[in-house]
């Protein structure tokens, strides 16, 4: 039976919450991360995603060769935490790791992080066969995956993917996540004094309106939400609003249905226009892939062999939120994530099991173990 060294894992983990690493603030944890990779034998390379976003670190690409066949695997999780993330002092209570209750704890994700190194040492140290292996550490994942949806994706070598960084506890697989896009639709209509000449203006909020009520919104399917998610517009109560914005986003689990639903929300606002003398401008921002797996998929059947094998009996979900998979996804990288049983994230109240950190590390070394030829 392989054993991680749990005090250390614990001990990297406590490390790492008390790095400051809050959203657009990774490059100091940025670079201790890759030291720490290369100390590990693995080649380490790094993007330039500062220089194109506001985030002062780089995404990390560190890989480590095979030394047995099966197909290269990537692992997954992001470096920095939501606010407020300065000053973490963590502690001990009843098997869990807790802050002190005025910041995040941060094992969001540096749980996953703690997991993957802990593996890897693991590896290392019992000189366990391994196919090719890349871990790939994100900046900017709280801020939308500015870090991942900006990558060189030239620098992804791998098969298939294991993303450490969802709630749950470990042995839940999220087999499907839902893509997005986001929409501005700017409605210019025509002013005129409400009182005197209604009937020479166009009212930019009744197009908007009349357009909205001929869309599908809200639960589309089973894989597929949308939503209006701000209205803005108008000057006075006495005046034909001349100009309103509209802010809306699709998602879905099939990108089909994902760019079908796009496709009916943003024709009915030209329409609309068209038919009420006004004019549309819709500006149509792809976030983020879809996917959706079925259980004879490759990366899905090495993940549910990954949890069994470390004892826990698997439990398939699905995400209606976005994470740095998707993105993977995209990319063409087939990946799945991983419950790795953090609770009540992005709180102050904000605690990590012990329990479940031990079981994420030997996650980590099972999906390795899974994908020896």
């Amino acid at each position: 039976m392989i054993v991680i060294n749990e005090q250390r894992l614990l001990n990297e983990f406590l490390e790492l919450v008390q790095i400051d690493s809050p959203t657009k603030e990774e490059a100091n944890i940025s670079k201790i991360l890759k030291g720490k990779l290369e100390e590990m034998g693995f080649t380490v390379k790094e993007d330039d995603v500062s220089s194109k976003t506001e985030h002062s670190g780089n995404n990390l690409f560190a890989t480590l060769e095979g030394t047995a066949q099966g197909p290269r695997i990537l692992f997954s999780s992001h470096m920095d935490t939501v606010v407020p993330g300065n000053g973490v002092k963590p502690s001990i209570k009843d098997g869990y790791i807790v802050s002190d209750g005025t910041t995040v704890l941060g094992s969001d994700d540096k749980a996953g992080i703690a997991a993957i190194f802990e593996g890897i040492r693991t590896l290392k140290e019992q000189n366990l066969p391994h196919p090719s292996i890349q871990v790939v550490l994100t900046v900017g994942e709280e801020s939308g995956l500015v870090g991942s949806r900006n990558m060189d994706p030239s620098l992804l070598q791998a098969d298939m993917g294991f993303i450490m960084d969802s709630t749950g506890k470990v042995g839940e697989i999220v087999k499907a996540g839902a893509g997005q896009y986001r929409i501005i639709s700017k409605i210019h209509g025509r002013a005129a004094h409400a009182g005197v000449n209604p009937e020479d203006g166009v009212s930019a909020i009744s197009v908007a309106s009349k357009a909205i009520s001929r869309m599908p919104l809200g639960r589309i399917d089973e894989d597929t939400t949308a939503n209006i998610g701000r209205f803005e517009g108008g000057k006075a109560f006495n005046i034909v609003t001349e100009y309103v914005e509209i802010w809306s986003e699709a998602r879905s689990m099939v990108n089909e249905k994902l760019e079908a639903q796009v496709k009916k929300m943003t024709t009915a606002f030209e329409e609309v226009a068209e038919e009420m003398g006004a004019r549309c401008e819709n500006d149509v921002k792809f976030m983020y892939s879809g996917y959706k797996f079925n259980e004879d998929t490759p990366v899905l059947q090495k993940a549910i062999a990954a949890v069994k094998r470390v004892g826990r009996e698997p439990k398939l979900t699905s995400s209606g939120g976005g994470s740095d998979g998707n993105v993977f996804n995209g990319h063409g990288i087939p990946s799945v994530n991983f419950g790795i049983g953090y609770e009540d994230i992005h709180t102050t109240n904000e605690r990590m099991p012990i329990e479940e950190l031990n079981k994420a590390a030997e996650l980590v070394l099972a999906i390795i173990a899974e994908s020896v030829e």
